[in-house]
């Protein structure tokens, strides 16, 4: 990992765009600071840097070495203080805290009154931008000011105040609970894939429902719901059961466009709600509805009313340009989507601190797919290296293993099986490591292993022996997953016909959209 991506102070300043730069300057002045302060001339030297080099700034004479950490945190801290007072970065959950942090300083200066005018607009705030939690810690100061301050109402207010803390107490406590099941069954997805057999379902779905709270759906809140959606869709998602997938993603989804604030308020879950709706509908091969739910996406994105910062950008990004990938290996259309791949290559540049490197990967597993669909074998390999050599990554197994296996096939169609022994066996190595491999796994590696003893003619003869073994496994419930990591089905009849493998899946695609 580089020097610059360590220091979180550089990297705060190279996030920041102009008009947030500018603002920062600004906000410096007003503070009545002279121009030539310490930390603004710091930032200054750091905003020029391409590169983090702390010798740089100790030869400038800024501060000494000893004193640099104190400058920097300084530093941090303010320009913190600047981007909170920018209205873009502004929204109804600041704008709570903010009213929250001016009762308690009233509070504290005895002007009860007046604190808890402030509290009770706060609170209707947060309430109707289910801010829960900051609404409770609203109620908690308004009991503590009640206590203090006299009034004739004091008993029914208590009362009040008392219910009110026991309900938004009671709906905390059940989000809490939803999204604590959600993070462990996201956890639990990423750290194994889906499931392979009966004994890891049972495993799941005791896990899922020892840990689901019991709840009523018509008392749940947004909040609430949207955790609750979640859970399912992750418990869905490690069960490889696509269309309750499909089920709770369009609940998430619709919860938002039954409450299009909340898009504005939670745009980050908005996104994520669309993409896992796009990824089951991709599962499932629904090509209209996928074609459909893509297409509204990336309109709203474009909308006026749609917050705007590099974070959103860069998921935006992320999420409509892997689904755009996907409508190109549903219609089969390979070649067709290769006009992506350097716009993607080009965002990917753009947004590089804003992507981690896992789904960086998954991009060039992508790429290397769409090359391999187009057959252009050799690029396809190029990109497949660039995941295989990572030895820091930490991804999926079951996406390492058919990159793998992708590599192996792309070799053998690029005809350089020069090497191909060599790959097998490293190829073979890394999979039994894995604790379990699908059965479609297995019987491609049976296959490429032996392929060195079989004569030429004896080839297509062994294509159709593996096909209708594999065939078999298509309709599996565990199995039929490793075929949408890599249509091995479709590779093989594509040997066997001696026909490209994009015409292939592009004959299916046009037969089931017939039938449909």
């Amino acid at each position: 990992m580089t020097k610059e991506q360590k220091d979180n102070l550089f990297v705060l300043v190279k996030s920041l765009s102009k008009s947030e730069k500018r603002q920062f300057k600004l906000y410096v002045g007003r503070l009545g600071v002279n121009e030539d302060s310490k930390f603004l001339t710091l930032f200054n030297i750091l905003d020029k840097l391409s590169v983090y080099d702390e010798s740089v700034i100790l030869k400038r004479g800024v501060v000494k070495k000893q004193q640099l950490s104190n400058l920097k945190a300084h530093l941090y801290k303010q320009i913190l203080i600047s981007l909170r007072l920018n209205p873009s970065h502004q929204n109804a959950r600041i704008q709570i805290r903010e009213q929250l942090d001016f009762a308690t300083i009233l509070y504290h200066k005895g002007l009860y009154k007046q604190s808890l005018k402030i509290l009770d607009k706060a609170k209707a705030l947060a309430i109707a931008n289910e801010e829960k939690n900051i609404a409770y810690e609203i109620v908690e100061l308004e009991k503590v000011i009640e206590s203090q301050y006299i009034t004739r109402s004091l008993s029914n207010r208590a009362d009040e105040l008392t219910v009110q803390a026991k309900e938004l107490s009671m709906q905390n406590v059940m989000a809490s609970k939803l999204s604590n099941l959600s993070l462990q069954l996201y956890g639990l997805f990423l750290k194994t894939g889906y499931i392979k057999n009966d004994k890891e379902f049972k495993r799941v779905t005791k896990y899922f429902n020892d840990r689901l709270p019991k709840y009523d759906i018509n008392k749940l809140g947004f909040r609430e719901k949207l955790w609750l959606y979640k859970a399912y869709l992750w418990y869905s998602f490690l069960t490889s059961d696509f269309l309750s997938c499909y089920k709770y993603a369009s609940k998430w989804v619709d919860l938002f466009y039954d409450n299009k604030d909340m898009i504005v308020l939670n745009p980050v879950f908005f996104l994520r709600g669309n993409h896992y709706l796009l990824e089951a509908l991709f599962y499932l091969r629904h090509y209209g509805k996928f074609k459909t739910t893509l297409l509204r996406l990336e309109s709203i994105t474009n909308e006026k009313w749609f917050p705007v910062d590099d974070n959103l950008k860069g998921l935006a990004f992320l999420y409509i340009y892997n689904n755009k990938f996907n409508l190109h290996f549903i219609e089969g259309s390979f070649k067709e989507g290769l006009s992506l791949v350097e716009e993607v290559l080009e965002r990917l540049k753009r947004y590089n601190d804003r992507i981690d490197e896992h789904h960086v990967m998954v991009f060039y597993y992508k790429i290397a797919s769409m090359y391999f669909g187009a057959g252009e074998n050799k690029k396809c390999i190029m990109y497949l290296d660039k995941i295989i050599s990572n030895k820091s990554l930490q991804m999926r197994e079951d996406l390492l293993c058919f990159s793998r296996i992708l590599n192996l096939v792309a070799h053998y169609e690029a005809g350089l099986d020069y090497n191909l022994d060599v790959l097998i066996k490293s190829t073979y190595k890394f999979l039994i490591k894995m604790e379990d491999l699908y059965e479609v796994q297995k019987e491609f590696i049976k296959f490429l292993r032996g392929l060195g003893d079989i004569y030429p003619h004896e080839v297509k003869g062994e294509f159709i022996k593996l096909h209708k073994k594999l065939k078999e496994y298509e309709e599996d419930p565990y199995q039929s997953r490793a075929f949408l990591y890599l249509d091995i089905i479709s590779w093989l009849e594509s040997k066997i016909q001696n026909r490209p493998i994009d015409l292939i899946i592009r004959n299916k695609f046009h037969e089931n959209s017939a039938r449909k």
